[in-house]
């Protein structure tokens, strides 16, 4: 899985392993000990299982972390992902994030991240208003019980073990 900036440079990749498919769009996984790697360095190794929902068309991707993270669900607004190849996705990280912690709390995080890579990287409107979009619907969703925020996640998370 690659995450890439607007101006192309790499932002995170990792593998996952592909645990499978339903409605809301391809679920991958990792235990714990997985190698995430910022951009082009060493990486490290992420203490707790996780599982990533990329969402077909959709402009974000969610990770629903197992315990003890303390952010439940994390969520980056980006490019709907796109396949590469069978064995590598690809989408492109628009700065915004909408985590939840365990507690509940919802956070729109970035704003300022945003404000200033969409002038420093010229974000096209429709890449905005998509964003926008995204970040509405994320909030909402995280507060609400809404599918797959609702708990849909531990089933796939579960499959880890």
């Amino acid at each position: 899985m690659v995450f890439r900036k607007y101006d192309g440079s790499l932002h995170w990749t990792s593998t996952l392993r592909r645990l499978g498919e339903d409605g809301h769009g391809v679920w991958l996984g990792a235990p714990a000990g997985t190698i995430a790697r910022r951009g082009r360095a060493t990486g490290r190794a992420v203490d707790y299982a996780h599982v990533v929902l990329l969402p077909r068309d959709a402009w974000w991707t969610a990770t629903f972390n197992g315990e003890p993270k303390p952010t439940e669900i994390y969520c980056d607004v980006t490019t709907p992902p796109r396949w590469l190849t069978p064995g590598e996705v690809s989408m492109i990280d628009l700065d915004l994030d909408v985590r939840r912690r365990r507690t509940g709390e919802v956070e729109i995080l970035d704003e300022d991240e945003f404000v200033d890579h969409r002038v420093r990287y010229g974000y096209a409107g429709d890449i905005v208003e998509q964003a926008m979009a995204a970040v509405a619907f994320l909030d909402k969703a995280l507060r609400g019980d809404v599918a797959p925020f609702s708990g849909d996640y531990r089933h796939w998370l579960a499959r880890l073990r």
